[in-house]
């Protein structure tokens, strides 16, 4: 529980900044708010009604992380699909959908924002992030 947690805390800090701004219907996310010196945290966890941002953010993950910790890192691959399981539960291969996703005309903004909220945070903050991925454990 705690790994998750602050996994998404991680994620939530680094690449769903822009996920503060973004008003989220209650019964699709239940989300919770704690400031701490000048920024917003925004603690989400995986369930029905994931968001395009969060996706976004996750994808971003398999695209920056090889290069900061390793293309051959089987930890992060592993800890990387049960991520992406937890967040796309119903898809039987969820990176493969994941990715197919990405290729999709409408997805294709929020990817962007994701990027630039990865590039933002610098190779230090991300590499934090995919480390937590490595270590990633599913909690279903």
């Amino acid at each position: 529980m705690f790994m998750k947690k602050s996994l998404v805390q991680s994620l939530s800090l680094v690449l769903l900044m822009s996920m503060a701004t973004v008003g989220f219907a209650a019964d699709k996310k239940k989300t919770t708010e704690k400031k701490t010196e000048n920024e917003n945290v925004v603690e989400v966890t995986p369930q029905q009604g994931t968001t395009p941002e969060e996706l976004a953010a996750i994808q971003v993950l398999s695209e920056i992380c090889p290069s900061l910790i390793g293309k051959k890192d089987t930890d992060f691959a592993q800890g990387y699909e049960r991520l992406v399981k937890d967040y796309l539960p119903n898809e039987a291969d969820a990176v493969s959908a994941l990715e197919k996703r990405s290729k999709d005309k409408g997805f294709k903004k929020y990817l962007k924002e994701a990027r630039k909220d990865a590039k933002a945070a610098g190779d230090e903050q991300n590499t934090l992030v995919c480390q937590d991925v490595k270590a990633y454990q599913s909690q279903n």
